[in-house]
This record gives C-alpha cells, sequence and structure tokens, in this order.
C-alpha cells in the first residue's frame, strides 16, 4: 500500500497538532516546519512510527534567511522512506545570533558529517555532537562563508571589467 503527502500530513497534525505548520507539496514532496525545539521528536515519531518509517536521512542543510529577523537561518531535513518509496522535507528555523539545535547524529549516522558541515558554513550549532568542527574550512576561520553577511563582489576592485561578466 502506498503512503500518500495527506496521509504524512495527517499523521503528524494527530500526533503534534499545531507543533508542525507551514505544510506545502512542491513538486510532489511535501514539506513542513516545526519549532527548532521540537526538531528531535518529530524526527523520532517519522523514523519509529511503523507507517511511515522515514529511516534514511538523505540530506542535511541549511539556509540563510538574513531579513528574516530572528529566524535567519533554515535547517533542512530530507528523510526517505525506502520502502514505499517516499520523500519529506521538514525545516527548522534558528536566530542566528542563538543558532543552537538539537543534533540528530545519534538517530541517523549520516547527520554526523552533514552536520558539521552545516556548522561549518552556516554556523549552526548542533547541540550534542560528539565531534562539532570544521570539516571543509581551516580551523582558523573566523566566519561562516555561506551566510549572506558579505557584499557578492569586492566594490573598490578596479582590476575587472564588467563587460567581461556579461553586465555592460
Amino acid at each position: 500500500m502506498s503512503l500518500t503527502n495527506e496521509q504524512i500530513q495527517q499523521a503528524l497534525i494527530t500526533k503534534f497538532g499545531e507543533a508542525v505548520f507551514n505544510f506545502e507539496e512542491t513538486y510532489g514532496m511535501l514539506c513542513f516546519e516545526a519549532a527548532k525545539e521540537n526538531n528531535l521528536k518529530v524526527l523520532q515519531y517519522l523514523q519509529d512510527d511503523p507507517e511511515l518509517s522515514f529511516n534514511f536521512l538523505t540530506d542535511l542543510c541549511a539556509v540563510n534567511y538574513p531579513d528574516n529577523k530572528g529566524k535567519e537561518l533554515a535547517v533542512v531535513y530530507h528523510l526517505h522512506n525506502l520502502r514505499k518509496n517516499v520523500r519529506i522535507r521538514f525545516k527548522i528555523f534558528t536566530s542566528i545570533d542563538q543558532p543552537d539545535v538539537f543534533t540528530a547524529s545519534k538517530m541517523f549516522s549520516a547527520a554526523d558529517w552533514m552536520e558539521r558541515e552545516t556548522f561549518d558554513f552556516y554556523g549552526v550549532n548542533f547541540v550534542g555532537h560528539h565531534n562539532l568542527k570544521r570539516i571543509l574550512n581551516v580551523d582558523e576561520m573566523d566566519y561562516f562563508p555561506l551566510r549572506k553577511e558579505y557584499p557578492l563582489e569586492d566594490q573598490t576592485r578596479i582590476d575587472k571589467d564588467d563587460a567581461m561578466f556579461g553586465r555592460g
């Protein structure tokens, strides 16, 4: 028997009520949000419920929304039910001033390096992670390069010709 997005949404609403919200379907994939304090509860339910069985973490990443005050960083989980071949996207938001999110590395071993990469590039502090340190950038780096805190280009450069970049 197949598992539909409506069934998944209804199961989540039945279990968590208003603690899960902003349900939408993007290209056939169910997407929803929860408060960052509930990320492990929701992930555990999605993994343990025999009907849902989302026991494969396909991806974990972050997105920076600098204009979204108090919710500048989104942590996005992509989960997969391998038996029924269904994928979902689960998002939580956190402040850039206090980017603490509970680690999912104890539930999904794949989350270990994905959380380290997300920390390395966005500065999300995965509380409880056993080895949260930079994985791709140098340890001395004192900023998080994928945050949208800096202009894309150095406006003072004079050695560029905009025509070479299709701008002029």
